[in-house]
């Protein structure tokens, strides 16, 4: 049996561990995989699927103004949760005018009374409020790219930073390395900005609708040209500034000895099969990587799945990494994390028409379609078009496919699936089932029985049964009966994994009495478990903290009174207000990137000098133009340190 000391049920702090090189090792944290909740539905799925935390949307002032929920709904996901010590973070993390504040402070005030574990805020007028004591979690959306950013953020209070996307695997062990105990939360799964997060003006320059307020149009999945300073189109009717969704399923051990201990799936929008499909995928690939280096999770509990994850068969871009080995990926390869043929998913490559009919067509390998299947391919003019399967029929040809429709099919074309009813259907089936285990003992004392039950996590609680004591005629049979009925955990979120019977001799219990023990067994454990779950404790705001830096343009997201007092508080003696106070953006930088259009499509000056000792190509200024004729200016930071290309889009 395991310890029922009540400190067992204490997660481990953040003593430092031994550092093994001359960086100072990251500080030693629970490990937490964290994912998306659209809803409670989606939650609920999340949190059987193995997440040991979820975040999710408040009825205001999120950063997916679709993805709101209704307090009794985020009630209701807190309490499931937090039966397996799993933890729900909302978020509230939209920039605030004034007249709202008040608002918002209420809200979290709510929230903080159904005890929710975290609020993620990106204002930080906020922290000149009277908030509650709840822990705070400092958005991506606040860029926090750089170890002075981090720093301070910490000693501001927040006890998590939620890291830029962008950052590699050195600048990560240097948050760490210029930090004390705040947690680092790093995006490993789902869709990108192309921009730094919270750096984005362009939705809000070209039609108002501010991705700082959780009203993003969403124009980096647009349509543009680019052309050059003399009106020449170099590249026409492309999605120039779309990229792939990040996938770092295999990069998960590097980012834990980098210091991260909270791995984030994105898709606030994303519906139940994609969650279960990503959480189980992950679950499974984290669990691997924590065990090897021996370190502690986060919550409570095993997911069991009734089918194989597959990250290919939910919605997804394609895939990249996103610079977390740098400009280049594992070998040197140079990866490409532009999406610039389509936005869409275009799913897994079944393989190529090889011959066709008005009707149907045929495809050259062996694969396996059903009615219902989604497929997609490219047209002669590039343009990703889809139809769905009608019925197959396998031939001495190959696989005959009739589809919805025929339009834009020719041989040759290359046919892929982007929707797989047989998959989606297997992850509607084995749904996983999440159990906490428990050991149980079953003894005799003064006045009858005593049931002991001890939990995974160490806790421990006793009840007993006062009843004589029979020597039972059928020994075998007493000692059978005890043990199965003692084992019937169904219908509750416990599994027994294992019964011992500590009598002197075995003795008849009736199977109503061996049933109700169990019952207020379990009861119990749960009470003893709501006890003794461990609570996020807020931290304390270090008023003396100086800002990294002393002066604001409009980039610093300042959009209310209280905003401006916090960082004239800490130092900062210049603020210009946010955009979204009516700035004219006409000339104005609306995008900062990592990603390069230049390097996308090959014309990167260091790659072609370095590889043919040539000038590079359109060395010129170039222009993006959307779809409505709108112009935005590229400036290209080619002459940066490679850790620091990028480019910048002016309105």
């Amino acid at each position: 049996m395991r310890s029922t000391d009540d400190t067992a049920a204490t997660r481990p702090g953040h003593e430092p561990d031994q550092a093994t090189d001359a960086r100072r090792a990251p500080v030693k944290q629970a490990i937490e995989l964290l994912a998306p909740a659209r809803d409670l539905v989606c939650g609920k799925a999340a949190i059987d699927a193995g997440a040991d935390a979820v975040y999710i949307g408040a009825p205001q002032f999120g950063a997916r103004s679709r993805a709101g929920n209704s307090l009794d709904d985020i009630a209701a996901l807190v309490a499931y949760a937090h039966t397996f010590w799993a933890r729900v973070y909302v978020t509230v993390n939209t920039l605030l005018h004034d007249h709202e504040l008040e608002a918002a402070v209420d809200l979290i005030r709510r929230l903080h009374g159904i005890e929710v574990d975290a609020v993620i805020i990106q204002d930080l007028g906020l922290l000149e409020c009277d908030l509650p004591p709840i822990a705070l979690i400092a958005s991506t959306q606040m860029h926090n790219h750089t170890p002075e950013r981090v720093a301070f953020l910490e000693q501001a209070g927040f006890r998590r930073a939620i890291l830029a996307r962008e950052l590699s695997l050195d600048e990560i062990w240097a948050i760490r390395r210029a930090t004390d105990q705040i947690e680092l939360e790093a995006f490993v799964h789902g869709a990108l900005c192309v921009c730094y997060s919270g750096q984005c003006y362009l939705s809000y320059a070209v039609g108002g609708r501010s991705g700082n307020r959780g009203e993003c149009a969403q124009p980096c999945r647009r349509l543009y040209d680019l052309i050059d300073s003399r009106d020449r189109t170099l590249v026409k009717g492309r999605h120039l500034l779309s990229l792939r969704d990040l996938c770092r399923i295999g990069d998960l051990g590097p980012m834990l000895d980098a210091g991260v201990s909270s791995f984030k799936i994105e898709g606030r929008l994303k519906d139940t099969a994609y969650v279960t499909n990503v959480v189980c995928a992950y679950r499974q690939a984290l669990d691997a990587e924590i065990s090897k280096r021996a370190l502690p999770r986060s919550s409570s509990g095993t997911s069991s799945a009734g089918f194989s994850p597959d990250l290919g068969k939910t919605f997804n871009r394609g895939f990249t990494d996103y610079y977390l080995h740098g400009r280049s990926a594992h070998g040197g390869t140079p990866t490409s994390p532009g999406a610039v043929a389509t936005p869409k998913m275009v799913g897994e490559l079944l393989g190529s028409v090889s011959s066709m009919t008005r009707r149907d067509f045929v495809i050259d390998r062996r694969v396996a379609l059903r009615n219902g299947d989604g497929l997609t391919f490219f047209d002669t003019d590039g343009l990703l078009q889809g139809t769905s399967v009608n019925g197959t029929k396998r031939t001495a040809r190959g696989l005959v496919v009739t589809p919805n429709s025929m339009d834009h099919i020719r041989v040759g074309t290359r046919i892929h699936r982007n929707h797989d009813r047989a998959f989606l259907d297997s992850v509607g089936r084995g749904a996983p089932a999440r159990t906490i285990g428990v050991l149980m003992a079953l003894s005799e004392n003064a006045d009858g029985f005593m049931l002991q039950l001890v939990d995974e996590d160490g806790c421990a609680v006793d009840v007993c049964l006062p009843t004589a004591k029979v020597t039972a005629r059928n020994p075998a049979r007493a000692q059978e009966t005890a043990l199965t009925q003692l084992a019937k955990t169904g219908g509750s979120v416990y599994r027994c994994d294992g019964v011992s019977l500590e009598w002197s001799e075995p003795f008849f219990l009736p199977y109503s009495e061996l049933n109700s023990l169990r019952r207020r067994g379990l009861e119990a454990l749960a009470d003893r478990r709501r006890a003794l779950r461990p609570r996020e404790a807020p931290t304390h705001h270090n008023h003396s903290a100086v800002h990294p830096a002393s002066a604001l343009d409009y980039r610093g997201n300042v959009l209310n009174k209280r905003a401006a007092a916090f960082y004239r508080r800490h130092g900062v003696k210049r603020i210009d207000p946010a955009p979204e106070t009516g700035l004219d953006m006409r000339g104005r930088v609306v995008m900062t990137t990592r990603y390069c259009i230049k390097e996308e499509l090959g014309w990167c000056p260091r790659d072609v000098e370095r590889q043919s000792g040539e000038a590079p190509p359109h060395d010129e200024q170039l222009f993006l133009v959307d779809d409505h004729d709108h112009r935005n200016a590229l400036r290209f930071h080619c002459h940066a340190a490679p850790e620091g290309c990028g480019m910048d889009v002016i309105y």
